[in-house]
């Protein structure tokens, strides 16, 4: 392995590697500033482009994935089934780290139920919505997560109350949720670089600002609203593997305001909460669905990690699905024997 300098990472790669495409979204559109921020993270962890996929559906958010990681696998799927490639790709190779973008059209709307599913089987990715409640591709109207009361000048008043994709989240069982804002790189980096390090699915809600079609100063998806209402539940820090030991002393066995909790995931690694002026738990799930509904009903914006749990069982593991890729595994393992194949039939008789 090449040795790392300033200027490479762990596999002796400059950042420029980690790069994709020119992007061809509007100037300031805060995805651009989500591509660049997994780019950092994937840079950082030294990660092997050859194991990542990348997926998604349909959108401006869907678009994307031709911008980072160009050396990566790439599917764009159909409106709203991202979910099911994923599940899919999962599970033929286990060896895949799976970065899936979508939007909240994508997942709120037509894709719901897919991901509502795929959250419930945990497979494991990492989920980044792009959510900025409108569907920029189609010229701005409303979306699922669209601001209640929220007039736009060409599509009047929407009447309907949003979904809250963390809340449907934590209530699917899903053990990774945060939400954060493309208008703040460091909290979407370390947040980015936890969730590629969690087993099962990792949902990152990301608010990110349509400059064209929804950036009025009264709309809680605007740039403008997030800068000057951006409420953060913790200053979040990721440290690797390799680096805790020698990072745990920081770490207290209290969580009082100002102080610092560390999360250990299943590979070793933490993430390290210091606490600022609020007094939310992520690993306490009802106090997480609490503070959702209460930020709902106030129209505050919090971003974070708003729940953490000890993983559970990924759809791999549950379906007993071999480590060895399906594509790699001989046609002996693949195939059953006519004695085998004899025997399934005669016990559904």
């Amino acid at each position: 392995m090449t040795a790392r300098t300033a200027k490479t990472n762990a596999l002796g790669l400059e950042k420029t590697a980690y790069k994709g495409a020119e992007s061809t979204l509007c100037n300031g559109c805060g995805h651009d500033s989500i591509s660049a921020k997994i780019i950092d993270a994937c840079w950082e962890l030294g990660l092997d482009q050859r194991y990542i996929f990348k997926l998604s559906g349909i959108g401006c958010s869907s678009k994307t994935p031709a911008y980072f990681l160009g050396l990566s696998h790439s599917f764009n799927t159909v409106h709203g089934r991202m979910p099911s490639v994923a599940t899919g790709a999962t599970l033929a190779n286990r060896k895949l780290i799976c970065i899936g973008v979508s939007g909240d059209g994508d997942t709120g709307s037509i894709g719901l139920g897919q991901f509502k599913h795929l959250l419930r089987r945990n497979v494991p990715m990492v989920y980044i919505v792009e959510n900025n409640g409108v569907y920029g591709l189609t010229k701005g109207q409303f979306s699922a997560t669209a601001d209640e009361n929220q007039r736009q000048k060409y599509y009047g008043v929407n009447h309907f109350p949003p979904i809250d994709l963390c809340l449907e989240a934590i209530v699917a069982d899903c053990t990774f949720v945060a939400r954060s804002f493309s208008g703040d790189p460091q909290q979407c980096r370390e947040l980015i670089k936890a969730a590629l390090s969690h087993k099962g699915t990792a949902l990152l809600d990301i608010i990110s600002p349509c400059v064209t079609f929804n950036d009025t100063p009264e709309s809680t998806k605007s740039y403008a609203y997030g800068k000057a209402h951006n409420i953060e539940l913790q200053e979040i820090e990721y440290i690797p593997p390799g680096l805790v030991i020698q990072r745990q002393e920081i770490t207290i066995p209290e969580y009082a305001e100002g102080e610092t909790i560390a999360v250990t995931l299943h590979d070793g690694s933490q993430i390290l909460l210091k606490k600022t002026d609020q007094s939310h738990d992520p690993r306490d799930k009802q106090a997480a669905i609490r503070l959702l509904e209460q930020a709902k009903a106030e129209q505050k914006f919090i971003t974070g990690l708003i729940y953490i749990a000890e993983p559970r069982p990924t759809l791999g593991e549950l379906e007993r699905i071999a480590d060895t890729p399906l594509a790699e595994l001989p046609e002996e393992r693949l195939r059953p024997s006519r004695e085998a194949l004899a025997k399934i039939m005669a016990s559904l008789a």
